[in-house]
């Protein structure tokens, strides 16, 4: 897999994410337990943002490693952050709110893990080359 690719499936599962939060605040409140539609809107508006500056780095290739290594980033703050609040939130947000967060948080997870992958396996290619 391409780390363009790779990329890609990062933004776009974003984007549909910030997408489906900011439009349906109402539907996450639910699942969620609370009355507070804000905070879905907020993260639904942070990820739609995000998955711009992925989707830009798809399609840039002249800054595209050194993007990618910020992305990473976020996405590792974003998997941390997910932890902590599903445990300081716990009790307010009951058990699907929680098993949502986590499992989010695993595929973001996930997508650090292959863009990581993906652009060591560039590093190795370009040193080979380098060397021969």
């Amino acid at each position: 897999m391409t780390l363009k690719i790779v990329l890609l499936i990062n933004a776009i599962s974003s984007g549909i994410t910030g997408i489906l939060l900011a439009l349906m605040p109402d539907i996450f409140a639910t699942l969620f337990k609370t009355d507070k539609i804000a905070p879905f809107v907020e993260v639904g508006i942070f990820l739609i943002l995000f998955s711009s500056f992925v989707l830009l780095a798809a399609f840039n290739e002249a800054n595209q490693k050194r993007w990618t290594k910020l992305i990473i980033k976020l996405d590792l703050i974003w998997v941390v952050a997910s932890i902590f609040a599903t445990v300081f939130l716990a009790s307010s947000i009951g058990i699907v709110g929680s098993i949502i967060i986590l499992a989010i948080a695993a595929w973001v997870g996930l997508m650090a893990y292959f863009q990581q992958h993906t652009l060591n396996k560039l590093c190795y290619e370009s040193n080979k080359n380098n060397i021969n």
